[in-house]
């Protein structure tokens, strides 16, 4: 009998340390604080650039408001690949506050818009700045008014995040300046079981799909041009092996093995010392 109880202990404690995740693994940024102490060039990245099937809102104002009453429609058009889809509505919130219904123009799979007046816009590859000024101009062009000022927002952009994090779906990009930080912490941050040295995020990017690989612990994730992320990136975080192992039926069965055994040895541990005692 006494033979056992070391046995049993040991079986105790391997099933206690499979439980145990190293604080190395689930830190971010783990580099020494002198490289943190030295001022860092912010890379400017982050600015999105349209492709086909963006939603943008565009708001035109100019000396004479009536001229371009056309672009005042309280609807948006859906992404439907067409340069004119269902009508929807749609909350967004801007430089200007929140707007909860908006004009909006879906881009369709040429790259274009088709704005009343103005005809068809090639707008894909461009920035909302860019985007605005092509519109002014074409505003210019056509004679509808001699002094436009136009905005351009982007209103359906969004990321997908899968994984090992504690609340895995679609996020909704609130401004065009994002970073892959900001949308895991509204996915509630990596579990304990995700691999913060192996982020993998999705992009696309004219016509073909890039892989990035991000390690979260060290300071050169923010130099990655996948650092800022863009509208319709997919980001994986990969689980550890141990989350593989929790999950398999041989860890259920061991977890539950593991509290009759420590039930046998603390019955087995009461019953020799009693003997002890007696004898």
């Amino acid at each position: 009998m006494k033979k056992c109880i070391p046995f049993l202990t040991f079986v105790m404690l391997m099933m206690s340390l499979t439980g145990c995740i190293s604080t190395k693994k689930i830190r971010y940024f783990q580099d020494p604080d002198s490289i943190y102490n030295q001022a860092q060039r912010i890379m400017q990245q982050y600015e999105m650039r349209l492709k086909p099937a963006d939603q943008i809102y565009i708001k035109a104002t100019c000396s004479e408001p009536d001229l371009l009453q056309i672009f005042s429609q309280n609807m948006i058009v859906g992404a439907t690949g067409r340069s004119q889809g269902v009508t929807t509505t749609m909350s967004f919130s801007g430089s200007g506050g929140a707007i909860n219904v908006l004009n909006g123009f879906a881009i369709d799979n040429q790259g274009c818009i088709k704005l009343p007046r103005l005809g068809k816009i090639t707008v894909s590859g461009l920035t909302t700045e860019e985007c605005a000024k092509v519109i002014e101009q074409r505003i210019i062009e056509e004679g509808v008014a001699s002094d436009p000022e136009v905005h351009v927002y982007l209103i359906n952009a969004r990321v997908t995040v899968l994984g090992a994090v504690s609340k895995p779906g679609i996020v909704s990009l609130g401004s065009e300046r994002n970073t892959i930080a900001d949308v895991l912490a509204q996915c509630g941050d990596i579990d304990n079981t995700g691999l913060r040295r192996r982020v993998k995020l999705f992009r696309e990017v004219d016509g073909e799909r890039k892989m990035y690989e991000l390690d979260m612990t060290k300071v050169d994730v923010f130099q990655s041009p996948a650092y800022y992320v863009q509208q319709n990136d997919m980001i994986y975080v990969e689980p550890n092996k141990s989350k593989t192992i929790r999950s398999s039926p041989f860890y259920t069965f061991l977890s539950a093995g593991s509290s009759i055994l420590a039930l046998l040895s603390t019955t087995l541990s009461l019953i020799f010392l009693v003997k002890r005692n007696t004898n």
